[in-house]
């Protein structure tokens, strides 16, 4: 793992993405700083106050595990995009039971079908007999967790990822690398952080595809409407 100061690079669906530092305990100790900014995430969705309070609480337990402070510099750069929190959560899910199971009650709440109740069951998530069928069934429900709180609200969170009509901000393809690279070693797999990015790109480009479109075409009608008025 590289140690760099730059910021996440962009990240076209089907490319891969740079790869993050893992962050000084000088950073560890801001996030002390970071957690007020945390409260106010997505203070439009249409949760109560006290449910975003619960969700940012538990990104803060999340990152308050040592084990987990290289995450710190990543979600702090999702939440400085005002990334609604339930998708940081989703893609953390995947590790952290507390994660999933605040998803899970989110998608409920919702009208949704749990991501274990909307997987089939034979859903292969690669050719051949690559992975085990246990390994498999979790990392399909955990694409289909983060799918399904997308599809609730696309625009509220890509418009939020998307730097551009074509690029995503490369900290979300990181930190979902991250997440992955953690889940094979818990597994006993090696799990190189660069062979793990075209793989996660894969993954979030099956996440992403379908809304894209829709998204694409309201963030131009955005920027037509914001150069509309500085003229």
């Amino acid at each position: 793992m590289s140690e760099s100061g730059a910021p996440a690079e962009s990240w076209a669906p089907g490319e891969g993405g740079s790869v993050s530092e893992g962050i000084s305990e000088e950073a560890k100790q801001r996030f002390a700083a970071a957690a007020a900014a945390m409260q106010q995430i997505r203070k439009e969705e249409k949760r109560s106050k006290k449910k975003d309070d619960q969700v940012a609480q538990i990104i803060i337990r999340f990152l308050d595990d040592k084990q987990h402070a290289h995450f710190f510099l990543l979600i702090s750069r999702l939440v400085a995009r005002d990334c609604p929190s339930i998708f940081i959560l989703a893609v953390l899910s995947l590790i952290h039971a507390t994660s999933r199971e605040e998803v899970e009650s989110y998608l409920k709440e919702n009208g949704k079908k749990s991501s274990e109740e909307t997987v089939g069951e034979n859903t292969a998530l690669m050719k051949g007999d690559e992975m085990d069928a246990e390994t498999n069934r979790r990392l399909v429900e955990w694409i289909t967790r983060m799918q399904l709180v997308l599809s609730i609200d696309p625009e509220g969170i890509l418009l939020k990822l998307m730097l551009d009509e074509k690029n995503i901000d490369g900290t979300v393809l990181q930190l979902t690398t991250f997440v992955l690279q953690e889940f094979f070693t818990v597994q006993e797999r090696s799990a190189p952080f660069e062979k793990l990015q075209p793989l996660t790109a894969s993954i979030l480009q099956t996440v992403f595809e379908p809304f894209v479109p829709g998204v694409r075409k309201a963030l131009i009608a955005k920027k037509h409407e914001e150069k509309t008025e500085d003229d």
